[in-house]
Order: structure tokens, then C-alpha cells, then sequence
């Protein structure tokens, strides 16, 4: 196993330190947790009451968005002449939830449109050419793009010569050139001012219908409905949970746990998840089951059970859905067994500072989850390529600090197309280029990446003695969620851990024992995937841990335990 590094926040200044003391007065909370809200940012008493209780009415003017005027008014001028128009998502989480807030809620007063999802495999991400000759064949004059388009500048413009106009909603990185759309929204347009990055597709959707209500005069808190659909967009799409996010994904929050849409429902129950729903369990519960209609069969059926509205028809969908997500796993794990095992078994593999393998019967659906496992047991960048219609077709996943897709970007001459972003992209590139791309690619990552960048790390938040824990303790800090990127569930260090009891072993792989430290009370500390450690621990060895705090519920008693990150040894 690589040892792990822990790298702990940075010292206070002696005016940070003046201003946690401030704010543990004035909130009366603790030193620990005050420390934690400065480490976020949070400076003074307004802006706490803004973090523990966001509110929808600080979400930002939706026409502070470039285009956004011309997007609501061509979607009116659609309506008004009663046009045909076409909601037209990727095939992911964000894209097919973009797909159900947007069409679920125009349907409702306006008849004349229909939805449309890419086939993973036959048309591949974005706006393709399928897509728009059916738009063409069946009379559409607007296509509304969620989650995709802000690069589809051919498509756009060929489209517009068969009478097809385009409001495109996107949030990733736009190339050199914009569509010639009727409008282009997109937060990350070099001219757009719009002071909130980091929306998902989703997002950005939703900000159009918004604008849409503010100008035809209804009530914007209808839009509220959809919020369920929203926070399972930012979770499982890893945005920031900051700003604008952190509002729409705390009230989606609410919305998911007191009145999920019927699909969703669905959903939840068949995934097994008992309890609130969390940021954490949205993204392994939910979104992997969203994602596994497209990746297995069609992401069609993912929006068909977002859209139900009957029980019995629900559970259904959800049953499907769940038996695609199993048949999804079972590919994942015999294909990233035979990923390391490539790598285990080949020197230049081994030695390499990335990963890129290529097989072409691997399934197309789930080499981005395989990246994934790659780098959870080698910490480097990592590309998983498969043959696609001739064509060798890959996911990219990176590391903390690299910037994946720029390295792509350098190896442009040898691939057909890419896209993406920092830490994650999708590549094609004809199969005499693999061995050279993967020669390049290797190169460039090479002689940039940092050795450390090479080394899993933890951010450790702070160090807290375990007296410090208590009831009160943990239900202020459960109040500073949702958690999530930005705003991560904070990791605690404690030293010199007194075992009581024996340790056990589960099921060979996992642990759990009983610590205290000094005269505090005993604390159950359970690390999964940490089996390894025990024989050090059984034998007495010294240890401090790294963790986060989680309340356990085991016949109706609730206490609560430490969920382990990592255990250093002395």
C-alpha cells in the first residue's frame, strides 16, 4: 500500500486566531469548530448566519448571465408561435437530470415539445449529427441543449442552415469559437460576468427557466419543485458546494428527504438507503444508478423514471435501472482487475508516471470508473482506452493539482477529438496512435508532474482531542453541511490512541476497534479497506488516526463513531 501523506491546514495568523475567538463568542461554539469555519472563510457573525442557514433569496439575478436576455426571449418566441421545440441533454447524471427539470417543468404549460438523449455509443457526447437530422425529420425549430453544445460549433451552424435555431446551456469550457446559437449560456465564457462559476448543467438550466418565470410573470418558486433534481446534479457532477451550489444543493437536500418526486422515490428505495440523505450518499447511491442507463443500455430510461409520476410504474423503471447498475459493477471489477493486472505485470507499465492502456473489448460504459480504481491503487494520471466504431475511445481521470485535460490538449495531433476539464476528459484517436499517444502523453506528464502530486494525500483539518467530542459538538458541525467539494466533511487527527479491547478483523478487509486517548470516552473507530493494519495494532504498536466524524444508528441508539481515513503508525 502507498503510505499516504497528511497535510495539515496551514497555521493561523495571529489575526485568524483573533477572529475564531471572536466568532466562538459571539456564536458560542467552541474553539475547534470556530477554527473550522475561518478555515472555510467564514470571518464574522453575518457571514456564519448566511452558512448555517443558507437562503434561496440570495441566489443570483439569472440576467447577470451573458445571453441570458436572448434566451428567454427566443424560448417565449418559441412558445408564442406555438413552435416545436426539442430538450436535448447528455447522457450522464447531470445531463439526463437537466433533461427531466427542464422538459418536466416546460411540459407543464406547454404541450409541443419533446426530449431527446444521445446514444452513448452510437453518437458519443454532445450534439451529434443524429441528433439534429432527427430534429430536422420531425419538424423541430428549437433545440434547447443542457449539459453540452458550447463546442458543437459545426452542428450548430449546419443546423442553422436547415432552419434550426439552438439556446445552448453548458458549463464546460468553450473552445476558441462559439456556436452560432440564438443564445450560449454558459458561466465560463471568457465574456460572461456572471459572479457564479461552478453550476452544473443542471444549473445553468435552471437558471434559464428562472429568467423564463421572472419574464412571463410566474411565480419562480414553482421552479422550487425541481430542486430534488438539482442537488443530485451537483453531487454527483463533484461541482463546488459553494455559492450558488451550496444554496440550491441545501434546499434540494430538503426537498430529496421530505417530498422526493415519485422517480426519485423510486429510486432511493431500491438503492437501500436508509436514513437522511447526504451529498455522499446521493453520489454512491443515486448517481451511479442514473449513470449506469447509458452507460448499459439507453440514458433514456433514467429520464423516464425521473419524469414518472405513478408508484407502481416507478418501481419498475427503478428496477431496471438497478439491474443495469449491477451488470455495470460486475464490468467494473473484472475489467479493472485485468487494468492491474497489466500494470502489475509489465515493467514500463510499473515504472511509468501514467497510466494508459488500451483493450479493445473493454466495455466502453465504465472505463471512466476504471480510471478511477487505477489511480485509488496507482496515484497517477490515468487513460482508459477502448475500441469504439474503429476508433480507439478513452476516459481520462487525474490526480489533485495535474491538469489532465491540458496534457491531452498537447497531444491535440494525434487525436481525433477531446473535451473535458481539469481532472477529468474524453478522448478519441485512431488505433495506430495509441502506442504513440500513450509514448507522448507519458512524456509530457513526466516532466511535469510534481513527486508529491505522485503520493495520495488527506487534508487534516485540525488536530482535536477526543474529550473535545460531544453531542453538542457533532450537531454543530452536521449543521456546517452539505459537504462537498469546497466545503469538505472535516478530517480530524488525534494522537497517541490508548486501544481498549481487542481489535476486530471484518471480513479480511476491513477494521474496527475500540479508542480512547488520555480520560476521554471510548470511541468505536471502523476504517474500511484498512485490514492491513491490524496485525500492527493487535500487537500493540503505537497509532494516531485520521478521521471523520459520522453518528452510527444500530437499533434506534445512536452514537456516536469514527469513520477512519487513514492510521500512521510510530
Amino acid at each position: 500500500m502507498i503510505e499516504k501523506r497528511w497535510i495539515h491546514f496551514p497555521p493561523f495568523t495571529s489575526e485568524q486566531e483573533q477572529i475564531a475567538q471572536s466568532l466562538a463568542e459571539s456564536l458560542k461554539v467552541s474553539p475547534s469548530l470556530a477554527t473550522l469555519l475561518v478555515q472555510r472563510g467564514i470571518l464574522d457573525f453575518d457571514q456564519s448566519r448566511d452558512f448555517f442557514r443558507p437562503d434561496i433569496k440570495h441566489l443570483h439575478d439569472p440576467f447577470l448571465m451573458a445571453d441570458m436576455e436572448k434566451a428567454a426571449e427566443r424560448l417565449i418566441k418559441a412558445i408564442e408561435s406555438n413552435e416545436k421545440i426539442l430538450v436535448y441533454g447528455d447522457y450522464d447524471v447531470d445531463g439526463t437530470t437537466s433533461v427531466a427539470l427542464f422538459y418536466g417543468f416546460l411540459k407543464r404549460i406547454y404541450p409541443n415539445l419533446d426530449y431527446y438523449i444521445p446514444d452513448r455509443y452510437e453518437e458519443g457526447y454532445g450534439v451529434s449529427w443524429q441528433g439534429v437530422e432527427w430534429a430536422e425529420a420531425n419538424g423541430y425549430t428549437l433545440i434547447v441543449t443542457l449539459d453540452c453544445g458550447v463546442k458543437s460549433v459545426d452542428k450548430v451552424t449546419v443546423a442553422l442552415e436547415k432552419g434550426i435555431d439552438f439556446i445552448i446551456c453548458d458549463h464546460h469550457r468553450p473552445g476558441d469559437e462559439l456556436p452560432p446559437a440564438a443564445a450560449v449560456l454558459d458561466p465560463k465564457r471568457e465574456d460572461c460576468l456572471y459572479p457564479y462559476k461552478e453550476l452544473t448543467g443542471c444549473g445553468v438550466g435552471f437558471k434559464l427557466l428562472q429568467a423564463f418565470c421572472i419574464k412571463q410573470g410566474l411565480d419562480p418558486e414553482t421552479l422550487y419543485d425541481y430542486l430534488d433534481l438539482l442537488v443530485v446534479s451537483i453531487a454527483s457532477d463533484i461541482v463546488p458546494i459553494t455559492g450558488e451550489n451550496r444554496i440550491l444543493a441545501f434546499y434540494g437536500l430538503q426537498r430529496l428527504n421530505a417530498k422526493p418526486r415519485t422517480g426519485i422515490k423510486a429510486l432511493i428505495q431500491i438503492s437501500g438507503i436508509s436514513g437522511a440523505l447526504d451529498i455522499t450518499n446521493v453520489v454512491f447511491g443515486l448517481g451511479p444508478r442514473i449513470n449506469a442507463a447509458g452507460r448499459i443500455k439507453h440514458a433514456k430510461e433514467a429520464v423516464r423514471l425521473l419524469l414518472s409520476e405513478i408508484e407502481e410504474e416507478a418501481m419498475e423503471f427503478a428496477e431496471e435501472i438497478n439491474k443495469h447498475n449491477s451488470e455495470r459493477r460486475n464490468f467494473d471489477s473484472s475489467i479493472t482487475e485485468q487494468a492491474l493486472f497489466m500494470i502489475e505485470n509489465d515493467e514500463w507499465f510499473s515504472n511509468a508516471k501514467s497510466t494508459v492502456l488500451y483493450k479493445e473489448d473493454w466495455h466502453k460504459g465504465v472505463i471512466g470508473i476504471v480510471a478511477s480504481r487505477c489511480i485509488e491503487k496507482y496515484h497517477r494520471p490515468t487513460i482508459i482506452l477502448t475500441q469504439s466504431h474503429g476508433k480507439a475511445a478513452g476516459s481520462a481521470r487525474s490526480v489533485p493539482g495535474f491538469d489532465v485535460y491540458e496534457a491531452i490538449e498537447e497531444c491535440a495531433d494525434l487525436l481525433e477529438q477531446y473535451g473535458g476539464h481539469t481532472f477529468a476528459a474524453g478522448l478519441t484517436l485512431p488505433l495506430d496512435n495509441v502506442e504513440a499517444f500513450r509514448m507522448r502523453f507519458n512524456e509530457i506528464v513526466s516532466s511535469r508532474i510534481q513527486p508529491d502530486q505522485l503520493v495520495p494525500m488527506i487534508n487534516v483539518d485540525m488536530l482535536l482531542e477526543l474529550e473535545n467530542i460531544t453531542p453538542k459538538f457533532y450537531n454543530i458541525l452536521r449543521q456546517m453541511g452539505p459537504f462537498g467539494p469546497g466545503n469538505m466533511t472535516p478530517v480530524f487527527e488525534s494522537r497517541n490512541m490508548t486501544l481498549v479491547g481487542r481489535p476486530f478483523l471484518m471480513k479480511e478487509k476491513h477494521i474496527k476497534f475500540d479508542v480512547k486517548q488520555n480520560n476521554s470516552a471510548v470511541f468505536t473507530a471502523v476504517g474500511f479497506g484498512m485490514g492491513h493494519f491490524y496485525p500492527d495494532i493487535v500487537n500493540g504498536r503505537p497509532f494516531s488516526i485520521c478521521y471523520c466524524l459520522e453518528e452510527n444508528n444500530f437499533r434506534d441508539k445512536k452514537t456516536l463513531q469514527l469513520s477512519l481515513k487513514d492510521i500512521k503508525l510510530h
